[in-house]
């Protein structure tokens, strides 16, 4: 793949081969970000385990610290005093059927969180096939079917994230923007990885971590060291 000159500056600030401390790793992920936006920095952790087995399955959410530095559009299904809940909670968008309509009529999909009280589920069902894959479909995993919409929302919006294996084992995670002070993105990426850390399912054998990374979204990626990213998690406790 053919490289902008702005990328292979980048390359040039660092070693692609070495293996950095997240603190490390952090600084140079700011000072090789050359995009005109905020972007976001993201965090990239290969597992040892087989996400085609169900025993071995990495799937959670966590809230950030210090947030991801995204406004956060969150829609609600619910009824009665619960959707009168969600509404005072902050919920973007609140509705039940009407919602299901929208959504399957309008293609409409103006919001990045879905959150579903349970006896909702049935309704919500209806739009797996369009919720499902763009990895909007609410569950109990990650807080998003729930009786306390107004906690899940609040969570939300302060930064909560969810992280889950791909197809290729590897889970794709927000810490946060370039524009932060490093000391909270390094929080961010230590929190993120504790929970990451603590979901180790008990049919994984072998090394935990396969490798961890993080990058700017239009720059390369900085290797971290998996022991020390371990090392990291632990002392965030």
């Amino acid at each position: 793949m053919k490289r902008g000159k702005k990328y292979q500056d980048s390359l040039k600030l660092f070693d692609k081969l070495s293996l950095y401390s997240p603190v490390e790793a952090v600084g140079l992920c700011q000072k090789v970000s050359k995009a005109k936006f905020d972007e976001t920095v993201e965090a990239h952790i290969k597992l040892g385990v087989d996400s085609r087995h169900a025993d071995q399955q990495v799937r959670g959410a966590v809230v950030l610290p210090h947030g991801t530095g995204k406004t956060v559009r969150v829609l609600v299904f619910a009824k009665g005093d619960k959707a009168k809940e969600a509404e005072q909670g902050g919920a973007d968008y609140v509705g039940a059927e009407d919602m299901v309509t929208k959504i399957q009529s309008e293609n409409w999909f103006d919001f990045d969180v879905v959150v579903a009280t349970p006896d909702m589920m049935g309704v919500v069902g209806r739009l797996g096939r369009v919720l499902g894959p763009k990895g909007l479909m609410p569950n109990p995993k990650s807080g998003t079917v729930t009786a306390d919409v107004a906690r899940a929302i609040s969570d939300i919006k302060a930064g909560k994230i969810e992280y889950r294996l791909d197809k290729t084992n590897i889970i794709h995670c927000p810490i946060g923007k370039v524009s932060f002070e490093s000391e909270k993105l390094v929080d961010n990426f230590h929190t993120l990885m504790d929970a990451v850390v603590k979901a180790k399912p008990a049919a994984a054998k072998g090394q935990y971590l396969r490798s961890v990374v993080i990058s700017p979204t239009m720059g390369p990626a900085i290797r971290i060291n998996p022991l020390r990213a371990t090392e990291a998690a632990a002392a965030a406790q």
